[in-house]
């Protein structure tokens, strides 16, 4: 061992002397900038644009994965409108009663200055408050797009889990929240002016970048969380809770390292920050949750409905040896419905539907269709006519069958023929009239008994 560390201490060393491993991480010499306005400036601060990174960030890795779980397009945003500022609110709640001295007083003696609560810019969101309204917000989100809010919290944890690996880069901007000393090549350098270097140390000090530790935890995170989501598959909110673990398991031992200022409490004769006992029993919390999920066995967890809230599926509606057709219900719901004849029907509106003949394609007269008319119902209840052309009076004689052989095929046949719309004889039944009648006045009243 003491060889493996002599060797390892050779190696820094060279590699110090090469330049190729820095240092240390410098302090940052920006931290935002203004927009110049008629009546003065507007001052960009670099930790809200970190903010904002990880959030625009985190939406599309959410959104990529909710469309996968076949949600409705654009509901994501519908969500995240609700989700977001809820969110912001209850991170800045939670740091402001978790860290109250600045903003109450110490002991809330009524010293502190309540003006700072409001400026966000400044830093100061905790997650744990952040993930509570947040979650709240998701609710009412969810509950008027018509999904479950367990559904799509699975599917924005990864995304969830980024967007904290992003935005703790801005803790670095503000040069806030870093651990103690250190002599690590990648210590944070931190200006000895700058109101959150801790007293008593020397300006020259090194001091562990809590925010580099975290964010690159996080970004395994999220490549362990598809990993497995891909792998197993999970539902009803147990990919939220498998995020919700992992993420306190390394909030206990980064938040150990932290050094600003933060309520200290004592349980079980241990005392520490707040936020170490908060992780702690979140990650037991979740643990249960998960645990306890998994062995539930109800409903269709794979649906991202609410009961109810379904969309219409597709009515399907077969006639007579036909193809599929598309009519419109009572509803406006698209319905498939099969043509009498392979002709596919047009869709219609208000519980009706007209008859399209496909294109390229003659119908012929369907050898089992019903006598009483030259239609199929469809799925409204209204008939869809059959547009064939007329056939003329000499072919229908030529196929009919004589008044002696019975009538099963002569029906069959005369299905065919639309009904006549106001007595009109048409050209090929005038061309007939001079001709002996004896099959005429067979069929005739036959072919008007089944039109």
């Amino acid at each position: 061992m003491q060889t493996f560390l002599t060797a390892a201490a050779l190696v820094q060393s060279g590699l110090l002397s090469a330049g190729m491993v820095p240092a240390s991480i410098p302090s940052p010499d920006w931290s935002g900038f203004d927009i110049p306005l008629p009546w003065g400036s507007l001052r960009i601060h670099a930790y809200a644009l970190c903010i904002l990174a990880g959030i625009v960030v985190g939406l599309w890795l959410t959104s990529v994965r909710w469309a996968r779980r076949g949600a409705p397009e654009g509901s994501v945003w519908d969500i995240a409108i609700w989700a977001i500022p809820f969110g912001i609110i209850g991170g800045r709640l939670y740091h402001v009663f978790s860290s109250p001295d600045a903003y109450f007083g110490p002991g809330f003696d009524g010293t502190g200055d309540l003006s700072l609560i409001p400026q966000i810019q400044r830093g100061g969101l905790g997650i744990w408050g952040a993930v509570v309204l947040g979650a709240f917000g998701a609710w009412i989100g969810c509950r008027r797009a018509g999904v479950k809010l367990t559904a799509f919290i699975d599917a924005a944890a990864p995304g969830l889990l980024l967007a904290q690996a992003l935005g703790r880069w801005g803790n670095y901007f503000n040069q806030e929240l870093f651990g103690g000393r250190t002599t690590l090549p990648w210590g944070l350098q931190v200006d000895a002016d700058n109101a959150n270097f801790p007293a008593g140390y020397p300006a020259d000090t090194l001091f562990h970048p809590t925010f580099l530790y975290e964010s690159l935890w996080n970004i395994a995170g999220v490549l362990i969380l598809l990993a497995l989501d891909r792998r197993f598959h999970f539902r009803r909110g147990r990919l939220f809770w498998l995020y919700a673990m992992y993420y306190t398991l390394g909030r206990v031992w980064i938040e150990a390292m932290r050094i600003d200022d933060a309520e200290q409490i004592s349980l079980f004769g241990i005392t520490t920050r707040l936020n170490v006992w908060t992780s702690i029993f979140v990650f037991i919390a979740a643990l249960a949750v998960f645990i306890w999920l998994g062995r539930r066995k109800d409903g269709d967890p794979d649906s991202v409905y609410l009961p109810g809230r379904e969309p219409a599926p597709a009515v399907a509606a077969e006639t007579d040896g036909g193809e599929l057709a598309s009519v419109k219900t009572d509803g406006g719901e698209l319905a498939s419905v099969k043509a009498d004849g392979g002709k596919r029907a047009a869709a219609g509106t208000a519980g009706s539907a007209s008859a399209v003949p496909a294109p390229g394609k003659k119908e012929a007269p369907g050898d089992d269709a019903p006598k009483d008319s030259g239609s199929a119902p469809n799925v409204t209840g209204h008939p869809v006519r059959d547009t064939d052309r007329v056939v003329s009076d000499s072919e229908s004689r030529g196929n009919l069958p004589d008044n002696q052989s019975g009538s099963g095929l002569a029906s069959a046949q005369t299905e065919a023929v639309p009904a006549s719309t106001g007595g009109t004889p048409t050209a090929a039944e005038s061309r007939n009239t001079g001709k002996s009648g004896g099959t005429d006045t067979g069929t005739a009243p036959e072919a008007d008994s089944t039109r």
